[in-house]
């Protein structure tokens, strides 16, 4: 394989765009790959690819994607949990396919435009670091598979957004004021009830409860519903309430005044490691994808999972979600949230 030619996801956005340019400064010969998912978006891609000079091509990722991203996404909504499809898509779909490709034209390399970085440590293993701390996507990566990194090149690592978009205007690329991609690729309009209900059967309405099982009024469906929302409740009441519990088993959302929400372990499984983790061992965990960073302890157990004792009361734990472990910038590894033990509510 060649080592100074790398093939990049070219999505037609500005952070790749950028990230090719860059790339090409620094000598590599840049193979720039978009990802069809049956939403448009190629001739930006082919617009960038053209006027850099660099080779262009497309592949179909729309079979993968069902059924390793959306098909696990509406499953996750009907059993009361909330998905996290961009960490579940990198290591299933969306980096095979760059794999795939840099099989196919000999590229030592595969990069995106995430804002994350690299290094090889003292001994030669590969870390995964965090990018820029206010648009860090570090999170969204911590599902890669180890033996990856040594591959894998992230050119806007180091940059901030304000930055990467200063640079498209003076590259002079067409894409400079191209607003940035929505969150979750398949669901442009990010109502993400209406896809499911499109797709087919979804929970029907059921009852918002209290902690005493006493009937507070109507829901619309569970997939409505994550836990820790307040927003979107449409239920009149003294004080504010919360999603505190999602009950897939009999259709019912638990409301609360949102003091039972803190909660002091988490529990997850599959733990994806990418850096050594030693029983005990002190860390910071990420449980959603924010700046928000938790002291913990790591307690690896017997039956493969992971119980993280948070040193700080963490709010409402997601199960579906991930929890993303640090040492300093450093990605230690993840596991997917299956349960918390909670705080007492006040008065409990």
């Amino acid at each position: 394989m060649d080592n100074k030619s790398v093939v990049l996801g070219l999505s037609g956005g500005v952070d790749s765009a950028v990230a090719a340019c860059l790339l090409k400064e620094q000598g590599f010969q840049v193979y720039g790959h978009w990802l069809d998912i049956g939403l448009g978006g190629r001739a930006d891609a082919e617009a960038v690819a053209e006027q850099l000079g660099i080779p262009f091509s497309a592949g179909d990722i729309r079979q993968g994607l069902e059924e390793q991203v959306m098909e696990p996404f509406r499953q996750d909504y009907l059993a009361g949990r909330t998905p996290l499809p961009c960490a579940r898509c990198n290591p299933t779909v969306k980096f095979p396919a760059l794999f795939r490709r840099a099989q196919a034209v000999g590229a030592q390399y595969v990069a995106t435009g995430h804002y994350a970085r690299t290094f090889q440590e003292e001994g030669g293993a590969f870390g995964l670091y965090r990018g820029q701390e206010e648009n860090d996507q570090a999170y969204m990566l911590a599902r890669l598979p180890l033996e990856w990194l040594p591959r894998l090149l992230f050119p806007l690592g180091s940059l901030r957004k304000t930055g990467v978009r200063a640079l498209a205007r003076q590259f002079g690329l067409p894409v400079a004021e191209k607003p940035d991609s929505m969150e979750i690729c398949f669901i442009p309009d990010k109502d993400y009830a209406a896809w499911l209900e499109q797709r087919g059967t979804v929970p029907p309405p059921g009852n918002f409860v209290d902690r005493d099982g006493t009937v507070l009024g109507q829901h619309k469906g569970i997939h409505h519903y994550t836990i820790g929302q307040r927003r979107g409740l449409n239920l009149p009441a003294a004080h504010r309430l919360f999603v505190s519990e999602i009950r897939p088993e009999d259709n019912s959302v638990v409301l609360s005044d949102g003091s039972d929400l803190m909660a002091e372990a988490v529990w997850g499984e599959d733990w994806n490691p990418l850096a050594p983790v030693a029983p005990g061992q002190a860390v910071t965990v990420r449980l959603r994808h924010s700046k928000t960073e938790t002291p913990a302890r790591f307690y690896p157990q017997e039956d493969g999972s992971v119980r993280l004792a948070l040193e700080a009361p963490a709010r409402a734990p997601t199960p579906g979600q991930l929890a993303v472990c640090y040492d300093g910038a450093r990605v230690l590894g993840s596991v997917w949230i299956t349960g918390a033990q909670r705080l007492p509510s006040p008065g409990a």
